[in-house]
């Protein structure tokens, strides 16, 4: 386990459990469309491989990964670090601790991690359980924000709470840096380790749009520093209105990294 918890382990599984909870449009149906899209680039990268997998372990897909898998005749296991996130997510569901994964050595042919490593405090040594998770040349496969995801958020919130209370607290999750996560496979014990990403510009009518859609992931502030108080009633109108516009509509950045890596 790392030594220095940059993430609520009990925040995340909070966030996660609330989200499940409200499944209908106003909840995790209002992200869904994203959550699948998202999910199709992570899936395509099956297709740029002849090797075939019967047993699969899915991270974090939130209903948009499992049946997929499942309709391409695999057996699947829906792993989160919420048990009602993991039992809507449509395979057999396990719930996880992220820092102490609960699946012995060799178990699976394929690991599919849906934007869900980037709470996960020890990144590293998670990599090497889930090394150890897949069969001799199985395949790991992983979307992940990195550095650059919603720098127009994270700049816009703390211009706002600087200039209301002349101070800042974390309000938008730190994210790793592309350029470490090949790294990060290859520290793991994982063969041919690649990372690669894409920028993806996601607008709205109404800014208000892009917490929510955050809330309904389960994404909000999760790190272990972040300030406890309730914050000024003015700070998130006042950081939404400064958000960049394209198209008359306001964007924010999701740059998602793609990982892939084999085990021996």
């Amino acid at each position: 386990m790392s030594d220095v918890a940059i993430f609520d382990p009990q925040a995340v599984r909070r966030h996660r459990d609330r989200a499940a909870a409200h499944p209908g449009p106003e909840g995790l149906g209002r992200v869904s469309a994203v959550l699948d899209d998202l999910g199709e680039r992570l899936l395509d990268r099956l297709n740029d491989t002849s090797a075939s997998f019967a047993s699969v372990l899915e991270i974090g897909g939130r209903g948009s990964i499992a049946a997929k898998l499942q309709a391409r005749g695999m057996q699947v296991v829906s792993a989160d670090f919420s048990a009602p996130m993991a039992a809507c997510a449509g395979g057999l569901a396990v719930a996880i601790d992220g820092e102490a994964l609960p699946f012995g050595p060799q178990k699976f042919d394929l690991v599919l991690a849906h934007c869900s490593l980037h709470w996960i405090n020890d990144l590293p040594g998670a990599l090497i359980q889930l090394r150890r998770a897949l069969r001799p040349g199985g395949l790991f496969l992983a979307s992940m924000p990195v550095l650059g995801t919603l720098q127009e958020l994270r700049a816009a919130l703390l211009d706002a709470e600087l200039m209301l209370t002349g101070g800042v607290s974390p309000r938008v999750s730190p994210y790793p840096d592309l350029r470490d996560c090949a790294g990060l496979l290859q520290r793991a014990g994982f063969l041919l380790p690649v990372a690669d990403v894409e920028e993806i510009a996601l607008l709205y009518a109404n800014p208000l749009g892009l917490l929510l859609e955050l809330r309904a992931a389960g994404e909000t502030n999760a790190v272990a520093a972040r300030s406890r108080k309730i914050p000024s009633r003015e700070l998130f109108p006042l950081a939404l209105s400064n958000l960049p516009m394209r198209e008359n509509r306001t964007v924010a950045t999701l740059k998602l990294a793609i990982m892939t890596g084999w085990a021996t």
